[in-house]
Order: C-alpha cells, then sequence, then structure tokens
C-alpha cells in the first residue's frame, strides 16, 4: 500500500514542480531566473513513469519554456539556450527512464526465477502431519530481496512415519543455498528408503562429502512422528528443539549426547543418539535455526524466545508462528543478519469427554 502511494505520488511530482516553476517565473518576471529549473520536470519523471510518460512531461517542459521565454521577453539567444537545456535532460531522461524500466524486468524475471526455485528447493510443507498433528513453517532470508537461503526444512510422509529435517548451511549467499539443495534432496529419498534415522544421517554424511570443501558444515535436527505420545528427535549440532506442554510451558530439549554437524565426518568420535520428546495432546514443538536465537536488538540483546514462547497460542499453527515471526522481527528493528526458519509441530489437545 505504501509502495502504491509513493509511486503516485513520484508521477506527480513532474508536474507539480514545473507548475510551482511557472507560477513563480510567471509571478517574478525575467529576473528570477527559472526557466532552467524546469528541466526538472523530465528529470523527476525518469524515476517512476515510463518512457511515454516522461517524454510527454518533457514536450510540456519544452512547450512552457518557449512560452514562458516569449512572456518574460528573454529574446532569442536566451530562450534557444533554456529550450537547449531542457531538450538534453528530456532526451537525457528518456533514456534513463528506458534503461531503469530494462532493469526492472530483469528484477521481475530473477525474482520469478528465485520464486520457482523457492517452490523446489524449500516446497510448501502438508498442514497435517498426521491424525491431529498440524505443521507450520517460517523463512525469513536475511539476503534483501532474497526469498531462499542457507536454511533449509522439509516434511515427508513416508512407509517409516513422518519424517521432518531442519538445518543450517554454514554460510550464505548462492554457496550455501546450492548445499541446501544437496541436503533436501538427499532428505527426501533417504528419508523413504532408510529404516531409521540413523540411516537417513549416513545418507546426508555421504551427500556432503561428494559436495562439501574443506571446513564447511550444515547443523541439522531430524525428526519422526510414528504415532503415539512422543517423537524422535536426532540432533546433529542443531539448537535443541523448544517443547511447550500443553499448559504453555516452554523446555528446550537438549541431546543426551553432544553430535557434530553433518559434513564433519572426519572429526566425528560420536554418532548422534536418538532421543525421545513428549507429544502428548495440546503439546508444541518448535524446530528453529540459530538466526532465531541469535537475533539481537540494537542494544545487542538475544531474542528471548523462551519467555515468548506465548505467542504461539494462536488456535491455527500457521498464525500462532506468523505471530512469533512477527515479534522477532520487531525485536531486531531491521534486516535480519542470518536466516531464520522455524517449523512447528502441535497435537490437537484431547476434548474433554
Amino acid at each position: 500500500m505504501e509502495t502504491g502511494k509513493t509511486q503516485a505520488v513520484l508521477k506527480l511530482l513532474p508536474f507539480a514542480v514545473m507548475a510551482v516553476v511557472a507560477l513563480i517565473d510567471f509571478g517574478t518576471g525575467p529576473t528570477a531566473g527559472l526557466l532552467p529549473l524546469l528541466a526538472l520536470g523530465p528529470a523527476f519523471a525518469s524515476v517512476a513513469c515510463g518512457l511515454a510518460r516522461t517524454t510527454v512531461v518533457g514536450v510540456i517542459a519544452l512547450l512552457l519554456g518557449v512560452a514562458l521565454g516569449l512572456y518574460n521577453e528573454l529574446g532569442a539567444s536566451r530562450t534557444t539556450t533554456t529550450v537547449a537545456a531542457i531538450l538534453g535532460v528530456t532526451v537525457a531522461s528518456v533514456l534513463a527512464s528506458a534503461g531503469r524500466l530494462r532493469h526492472e524486468r530483469q528484477l521481475a524475471d530473477v525474482r520469478s526465477v528465485a520464486e520457482a526455485a523457492q517452490r523446489v528447493l524449500l516446497r510448501p510443507v502438508p498442514r497435517r502431519a498426521g491424525p491431529g498433528i498440524g505443521v507450520a513453517v517460517s523463512y525469513t532470508s536475511a539476503t534483501a530481496e532474497a526469498r531462499i537461503g542457507g536454511d533449509l526444512y522439509e516434511v515427508a510422509t513416508t512407509p517409516h512415519g513422518v519424517r521432518i529435517i531442519v538445518g543450517d548451511v554454514q554460510g550464505k549467499g548462492l554457496e550455501a543455498v546450492e548445499t541446501a539443495a544437496v541436503v533436501l534432496g538427499a532428505f527426501r529419498e533417504a528419508a523413504y528408503d532408510e529404516a531409521k534415522l540413523q540411516g537417513v544421517v549416513s545418507r546426508l554424511e555421504n551427500a556432503l562429502t561428494r559436495e562439501l570443501s574443506g571446513e564447511q558444515f550444515v547443523t541439522a535436527v531430524l525428526a519422526e512422528i510414528t504415532g503415539g505420545d512422543s517423537v524422535t528427535v536426532l540432533n546433529c549440532g542443531h539448537p535443541p528443539p523448544m517443547v511447550l506442554t500443553a499448559d504453555g510451558e516452554p523446555w528446550f530439549a537438549e541431546p543426551p549426547e553432544e553430535a557434530l554437524p553433518l559434513g564433519m565426518t572426519t572429526l566425528k568420535a560420536v554418532e548422534p543418539v536418538p532421543y525421545q520428546l513428549p507429544f502428548e495432546p495440546g503439546h508444541q514443538i518448535l524446530f528453529y535455526t540459530d538466526g532465531v536465537v541469535e537475533a539481537r536488538d540494537g542494544k545487542g540483546e538475544f531474542y528471548p524466545l523462551a519467555s515468548h514462547a506465548g505467542l504461539l497460542a494462536d488456535p491455527d499453527p500457521q498464525l500462532a508462528l506468523d505471530a512469533l515471526r512477527a515479534d522477532l522481527l520487531r525485536h531486531v528493528g531491521r534486516p535480519l543478519a542470518d536466516d531464520a526458519a522455524m517449523l512447528l509441530l502441535r497435537r490437537r489437545a484431547a476434548h474433554p469427554s
């Protein structure tokens, strides 16, 4: 809405500027020397107007220059000089407008490609992960104008249950996106093929070994829902999930043993150990990346996720997660320094009999 208003103002600005110059010149006479300022009309038009409107503004500026020059009796020499200046600015403005429009079309094409890449890389997750289990996701990229980055998530319904991954690739930019694509591709295959989460992790390790170089790595947390009152979790160096009980009390589910991130096979002395999280009726589990808990406000204070967990009270899981994301952005008060992804699981509360 605000962008539309700004564009409307910018499109009217050239006419307003020329009208002001003409009125002042008409009232004060030739001593003011304002006629060259009519060139501001086409100059401003090149910022927000198309080729046709910019050309029309330039023609109006030229006609006003000639008319006011005759009215003020400036003489042929001064009038010609003024008109030549306005004509030069008009030509430059039309060329600038053409370049701007070409750039906007290219940017629109890039955004279309980005949206297509987002649909492939971060596909919409199902709103349900089994009977009575709601799912919601949120992704905020730290890169200006980007829709995807180095954080990743996926929910896959497999013969072994509903399997979930939330991860964070070290680094940013296209390289991080490429690595995220490798992890997601390997997960989507392994989640269907492997009977245990440890097998899925091994497949991810093998895929990353072929792709990563140097000391790059990926932190990730995997989860498996097979029914019952618990969720199996396997944490590979990732921030622990936050569990909210039915009464809204939050706590962080630290893994029983520390495990290194994916891609650090040569240093791994201990394999990640699966552990169980309670997932009873009314419970919620929030998976997130470090861009959430490491987001700082203007005073350098981290986002207090646990103390703001009450924002997840909305009956609709997606609206609840959107409220938490909005609060995170308010806390930071500026673009995030790192990508921030969140995935919320909610088990519907049991109805009283």
